[in-house]
């Protein structure tokens, strides 16, 4: 059994003349990273892997979460291939993955969290809203064996 917990990064601002991999997080993603964070600890086992896309924002929101999980910062994996908005390779990254990793967190951005959430989970969203949290469980002991399984979990900000 093998479990994927895909998180959307919270709200990014456009305020600043930034490249798109350097924008920060806005007001609204300061306060909902850690409320979704907090609802996300309360109901969801230790992830075993943390990983985020190596964008400002992806990487903060990650970090609200693994402080919560309290996961020591330098144990979050950036990995640049997370920096995907087709779910190509965020895909790749799921099927690369170690074997010994039972439960996996991704930390990125749409449209490849709502792409994979709709082609792996079992229940249709439309939109994978910021800081909207999936978690996705695989009858599958390899994670190159990815197939569709079932969404057992999700928490977006706005219903907290």
């Amino acid at each position: 059994m093998k479990t994927v917990y895909l998180v959307r990064h919270a709200k990014s601002s456009w305020q600043f003349d930034l490249e798109d991999h350097k924008r920060p997080l806005n007001e609204r993603g300061l306060r909902d990273a850690p409320r979704v964070a907090q609802k996300v600890i309360s109901s969801l086992p230790k992830p075993d892997l943390v990983m985020s896309s190596d964008a400002l924002r992806a990487k903060t929101t990650a970090l609200f979460f693994i402080k919560e999980f309290g996961i020591p910062e330098n144990e979050l994996v950036l990995e640049h291939k997370l920096y995907d908005f087709s779910g190509n390779d965020l895909l790749q990254v799921i099927r690369t993955c170690p074997d010994t990793v039972d439960c996996l967190m991704l930390f990125g951005h749409n449209n490849a969290m709502t792409n994979v959430v709709n082609v792996y989970g079992d229940k249709h969203i439309d939109n994978v809203p910021t800081c909207g949290v999936t978690a996705i469980k695989f009858n599958i002991d390899s994670w190159k064996a990815l197939e569709q399984g079932e969404t057992f979990f999700t928490c977006i900000p706005k219903e907290l």
